[in-house]
């Protein structure tokens, strides 16, 4: 198809689809056809250059007094036709035809519109860049286009397939699917669109292959039995198809054969509005299906144009007309007569007469409401005009070649024409914006489709979200969920993972040799902790802090001590409180009966001076329970060992009148006494209790205990326990009480076999005895005992042993004055028999 002009644009376009042999020529003559197929998506995209064209030439304020010319060629599909077409615009040689009113010939072309195949425009772009000759396509994606070394006048309306991979990804992410087949067309397209898909997905962490299969060409069902059988086979849900309408017809015959459902399709540009696709017997398998498809646009004007395209019965034998007798033929489904052809008994077919109504047939040639590859060509031929305009606009002098010239259309050169494409910019009706970056990659833009199956059997491509870049490397997806039909009776999008995403709590633990999708959930050890999901490593928890049980936040480690809430806590403070309340109930009661022999015997105020002491040493223990503080830590030991010593002492010096008392009973002892009057014995408790006094400040004073947060006996809990600061001073502290129990029970223990009337000796004996045990099995069970268990065992000694002393020293006489009464009187305990002395 050709028109004349000042300016001359080449095109290619796929009008047929197969050749009837190898060797082909333009210069065949028109009654041997070398291609059949007609594809009337093909005629219009071809049509659609026409009326772009025809619409700049008519437009005044662009390229105002040039003309614009077309020369268009039928690639049917096929490298060496394209190639042979290609040649011929770039050097002039293809088939002459009428430039203006007076003349007639063969000009090279300024620029190439074309062509729809990635292999195809490689190969012929390798050739013209020779020449740079800019070439614009409109339907070749492969992201080797973009390499400007190899193809320097390259150009393109339509994204490369690297920004299609990173559109797929980006829907991958947002319905969570990680774990996809990947289906490709043995050729350029499906190769390199595998490579990016492969190396974006590696790079991006967002998913793995389930499977990668390449589609074979042809019929060969053996390979398409083993793929589809993968497909039935996998885990995976989601199959991603970087390939052509001809190898999903073939992958659709055995999809259907084996019945393979649940399946979730994604379609790249390639197939994803194929009408060809769209039939009732696929729907259930195919209904559903995602894709990238190309920017739809509108092309206001476009239907008039082409319902005046009519066959002109005058030049039917001429080429210009031959592709428009073959659009009329298919369309109509009749057939022109041609000259020499005999009708008669030749054909039944319908005849066709030209004058036939584009307006009163239905057809999808004339379907205007998806223009997406046309749109693109629309874009194409208005760059390559905008380009042109804007060497018309250069001012000599201010020019962008050397000298800062200008270039002239009358002396274009080629390479020129490509300086002004590579900055064209201008916006379409529809409000696209059409520039080039520096690899000749159009502003990346693709609508999201989503093939609906309506309730009548009819199938709907409809348009659900866009997505286009913002900036580099960083796309916008923007997807309405609630208008996709999803072919699952759930109505809702699958789920696509090898591998359920590990909730917080737990670590990734890889599979090995297994894809990086596919792993297992293993629960973080304690002390750690994962917030995220899908986190590759658990991490440790600040000091202080300690993990719940579900592994998933740190939280502040508990204080462990012992507490009056607890029922450790409880139980010893109760005992403590009963004892000191004991110790009041025989306070009183001695207070009471002060005056009988049972008090008045040995000396009353020591007793007095013991239950008092004792008393101090049960209400002592409550320091050692509850949260440890500075002044606690410091009063709790100064009050236990001050407390023991007064007690010990009193009992001390009670054994020694015993024995004076004894000594002084015999011939010539009468004046051992002199030594244990009233005052010494009182003298000799304070002193005593001194030496301790002096112990307690000097280990206050040179290492006083204080509190300490411990961490060393468990890992989720802080024991807060109080050190004793100085072990020394502690250790004396209880040495010397240890050295007055010790000397209590050996003089008692000597004065055990007294007479009866001194017989006090035996319960100071035992009361020592207890004493020294309880003590004694207190050091290795304190040194042993953690934590709080420690304060318990300490507090449970000082209880121990106060009981023991106040039953020991104090119950028997109780027992005398409460119950047996006639017993509390001076002959009584003067003895049961008459007196040795």
């Amino acid at each position: 198809m050709h028109k004349f002009g000042d300016v001359i644009l080449g095109g290619m376009f796929e009008i047929n689809f197969f050749t009837a042999f190898s060797e082909l020529y333009f210069t065949s003559e028109p009654n041997d056809p070398i291609c059949h197929g007609f594809d009337p998506v093909g005629f219009r995209q071809a049509q659609t250059m026409a009326f772009a064209v025809d619409e700049i030439n008519r437009n005044s304020k662009l390229l105002p007094n040039i003309s614009l010319g077309y020369s268009l060629y039928d690639s049917c599909g096929n490298l060496g036709i394209s190639f042979r077409a290609a040649l011929s615009m770039t050097s002039g040689s293809g088939e002459p035809f009428q430039l203006n009113e007076s003349c007639y010939g063969n000009p090279p072309v300024l620029g190439i519109v074309g062509d729809t195949s990635s292999t195809r425009t490689i190969a012929i772009s390798s050739i013209v860049s020779l020449y740079r000759v800019p070439m614009v396509s409109y339907f070749a994606t492969c992201s080797c286009l973009s390499d400007r070394s190899r193809f320097p006048s390259f150009f393109r309306t339509i994204p490369s397939d690297a920004f299609q991979v990173r559109a797929m990804l980006q829907i991958l992410r947002r319905f969570g699917w990680t774990w996809v087949g990947l289906l490709i067309s043995d050729d350029d397209y499906g190769c390199h669109s595998a490579r990016s898909f492969q190396s974006d997905l590696a790079q991006s962490g967002g998913g793995c292959l389930a499977y990668l299969e390449v589609l074979p060409w042809g019929n060969n069902v053996a390979e398409m039995q083993r793929i589809v059988g993968i497909m039935k086979k996998s885990t995976s849900r989601v199959v991603i198809v970087f390939a052509h309408p001809s190898n999903m017809l073939d992958l659709m015959e055995e999809v259907l054969k084996q019945n393979a459902t649940g399946l979730q399709w994604m379609a790249s540009e390639a197939w994803s509005t194929a009408i060809v696709l769209q039939t009732p017997s696929y729907m259930p398998f195919l209904a559903g299906t995602l894709g990238i498809a190309i920017r739809r646009g509108e092309i206001p004007g476009l239907m008039e144009f082409l319902l005046k395209i009519r066959p002109d019965n005058e030049t039917l034998s001429s080429k210009e007309n031959n592709l428009v007798k073959q659009f009329w033929e298919h369309i109509f489904q009749c057939k022109f007569v041609t000259p020499g052809m005999e009708f008669e008994g030749q054909t039944q077919e319908k005849l066709c007469t030209g004058n036939e109504s584009l307006r009163n047939i239905e057809t999808e040639f004339l379907d205007l409401s998806n223009l997406r590859s046309e749109y693109n060509v629309y874009k194409a031929v208005h760059a390559l005009a905008h380009a042109l305009h804007d060497i018309l606009l250069c001012v000599p002098g201010s020019g962008p070649f050397k000298g800062q010239g200008c270039a002239s259309l009358q002396g274009l050169e080629p390479w020129q024409l490509v300086y002004y494409l590579q900055r064209v910019n201008f916006t379409t009706y529809f409000g696209d914006q059409v520039s080039f970056d520096e690899n000749g990659d159009a502003l990346p833009i693709y609508d999201v489709i989503n093939w609906m199956w309506l309730p009548d059997g009819s199938t709907e491509v409809k348009n659900v979200g866009d997505i286009k870049e913002l900036a580099s490397e960083i796309d916008n997806l923007i997807l309405d969920e609630d208008k996709i039909f999803w072919n699952f009776e759930s109505k809702m999008p699958p789920k696509s993972v090898c591998s359920e995403s590990c909730p917080p709590g737990t670590r990734i633990a890889r599979k090995k040799g297994e894809p990086v999708c596919c792993f297992d959930c293993i629960p973080c050890s304690e002390g750690k902790v994962s917030n995220e999901t899908d986190s590759t490593e658990c991490t440790s928890c600040p000091e202080n802090f300690w993990s719940t049980l579900q592994r998933d936040h740190c939280v502040p480690k508990s204080m462990e001590f012992l507490s009056y809430k607890e029922p450790l806590g409880i139980s010893l403070t109760t005992a403590s409180i009963f004892g000191a309340l004991l110790c009041t109930i025989v306070f009183g009661i001695f207070t009471y009966h002060r005056t009988t022999p049972v008090v008045r015997a040995n000396n009353s105020e020591l007793s007095f001076l013991i239950l008092l002491s004792l008393k101090l040493c049960f209400l002592c223990s409550l320091f050692f329970i509850g949260q440890p503080r500075l002044w606690t830590c410091q009063f709790r030991h100064a009050a236990f060992g001050i407390s023991f010593v007064l007690c010990v002492s009193c009992i001390l010096v009670k054994t020694m009148v015993v024995l004076a008392v004894f000594k002084a009973s015999k011939p010539g002892g009468g004046g051992s006494l002199k030594w244990f009057g009233a005052m010494q014995q009182r003298g000799t408790v304070v002193f005593l209790t001194l030496i301790q006094a002096a112990i307690c400040t000097t280990w206050l004073v040179s290492s006083s205990p204080a509190p300490h947060e411990n961490t060393e006996y468990y890992n989720d809990r802080i024991i807060v326990e109080c050190v004793v600061g100085s072990t020394v001073g502690f250790g004396v502290l209880l040495g010397y009480i240890g050295l007055l129990a010790i000397l209590s029970f050996l003089l008692a223990f000597l004065a055990r076999n007294l007479p009866d009337n001194f017989n006090e000796a035996k319960f100071i004996t035992f009361s020592t005895l207890v004493f020294c045990a309880v003590w004694v099995a207190f050091i290795p069970a304190y040194i042993n005992s953690p934590g709080k268990y420690a304060d318990a065992v300490e507090v449970f000694a000082i209880l121990a042993s106060s009981f023991g002393l106040l039953l020991a020293l104090f119950g028997p006489k109780c027992y005398i004055i409460l119950l047996k009464p006639e017993k509390n009187t001076k002959k009584a305990l003067m003895g049961r028999g008459t007196p040795r002395s």
